[in-house]
């Protein structure tokens, strides 16, 4: 008998990949595929036309199937990235392109929303799922009903051949009360008519077996399920190890992330702080405008891995940076008047690089304070990933500010997280 796997696919701003997992957790095979960028019609505007998801996905997933050695494939996974929303009729039928994760068009939609939502709901915001609605709504016929779907959920949908379905995480910036497991009284006070909201399902959950002519043109048994998505980054969190509370996720990355297993529900709004449902427990993050995108201000790839070398990461600098790539600070105290604080610049490079490095984790430490102090439970290890989690000299530096032990995750790959969810975790 062929030997089970389960898939993970991750739809991204740039790419689309797949990976196979067996069950111990051994990756069998992947596949990518480039994307597009996103189209911009204006400054603020960031959108994408869902049929090329969709292509991507047709394409990793023939050259996944290609690849898998005999294995069976059991269940599969969606992951996207957050609050990137479309109209779509009741067969799937895309009605408007999909407004990216990162598009702030719809500012006065973000007023109407925050007229009605309470003060600590992530559906605040003009880049929230939950105003990109109402903008959309405005762009479309209203003499038909209309599903609003993320990301996930429509490539879900279309594997599936039906529609309307979604999960805790990608509800959230839609206004789904992943405490109460229900759409709060406050959405009817928007009068959303006539646009349907989607039923939320526990991540990982089983929604039924794949169309069988998508299975037929794919590859793939007719018998396999899909399952509820999440998020790209709760996927992210989930294939670095977090599992237990404590479990700490750092991404290094153009900015600074961090998520946290927390057994309660974390909230605040004001600073970015909001939780996601996993199963019953949450992972609870915010995120800094500082990370990489300051390193990038100041040094090349090569200058970083040159200059990392010569940094003693067990002596302190001194220099007490506040690293910012421009004014404005949201996480772990929102501030839009924050300015970054870089000087005095020592004479050697390397000292600068230190100072900067060492501030970032002065920052990573203050947020993780700042999730304790909302209730978390203190971190007892730190996973790290992004590009800055290959630097042995920062992860030394920000263990020795962190005072806890620093690892490299050995799995980085959002579609790799997807994947264990299929799977069950």
């Amino acid at each position: 008998m062929a030997p089970d796997c389960w898939i993970g696919l991750d739809l991204g701003t740039s790419g689309c990949r797949a990976i196979a997992i067996d069950a111990d957790g051994s990756t069998i095979a992947s596949a990518s595929t480039s994307l597009p960028a996103p189209e911009s019609p204006s400054p603020d505007a960031l959108q994408q036309d869902p049929e090329l998801w969709w292509q991507a996905a047709l394409a990793v997933l023939r050259r996944l199937q290609a690849n898998l050695d005999d294995h069976c494939p059991r269940a599969l996974c969606v992951d996207g990235t957050s609050a990137t929303l479309l109209l779509c009729d009741s067969e799937g039928r895309a009605l408007t392109p999909a407004l990216m994760y990162n598009d702030a068009r719809a500012l006065s939609q973000a007023e109407q929303v925050a007229e009605q939502a309470p003060e600590d709901s992530p559906a605040r915001g003009p880049s929230a799922s939950l105003a990109k609605l109402l903008y959309l709504r405005a762009q479309v016929r209203r003499d038909q009903a209309l599903l609003a779907l993320h990301q996930a959920d429509w490539i879900g949908g279309r594997l599936r051949g039906r529609f309307g379905d979604s999960d805790w995480n990608n509800g959230l910036k839609l206004g789904f009360d992943p405490e109460q497991l229900r759409w709060p009284s406050w959405l009817g006070r928007l009068n959303l008519s006539p646009i349907q909201l989607p039923q939320c399902h526990p991540p990982g959950s089983d929604l039924g077996s794949i169309d069988p002519e998508v299975a037929a043109i794919l590859g793939l048994p007719a018998e396999m399920r899909v399952c509820a998505g999440t998020t790209d980054s709760n996927a992210a969190a989930l294939a670095a190890g977090a599992r237990e509370p404590g479990d700490a996720v750092t991404s290094l990355g153009s900015t600074l992330a961090l998520k946290l297993i927390s057994e309660c529900a974390l909230q605040d709004a004001r600073s970015g702080v909001y939780s996601h449902r996993m199963g019953d427990r949450w992972l609870a993050g915010g995120a800094s405008n500082s990370g990489g995108a300051v390193l990038r201000q100041y040094f090349s790839d090569a200058e970083l891995a040159r200059l990392s070398e010569r940094i003693d990461p067990d002596r302190p600098t001194g220099l007490h940076y506040y690293p910012l790539p421009r004014p404005g600070e949201r996480f772990p105290t929102p501030d839009p008047q924050r300015t970054p604080r870089l000087t005095p610049r020592p004479a050697e490079d390397h000292l600068f690089l230190a100072g900067i490095l060492e501030g970032i984790a002065h920052i990573e430490r203050e947020g993780y304070q700042r999730l304790c102090a909302l209730g978390a439970p203190r971190p007892k290890r730190i996973l790290s990933t992004g590009g800055g989690a290959r630097n042995e000299k920062w992860n030394r530096i920000r263990a020795r500010v962190l005072g806890l032990p620093v690892e490299t995750a050995s799995q980085q790959e959002a579609a790799y997280g997807a994947a264990t969810l299929a799977r069950g975790l």
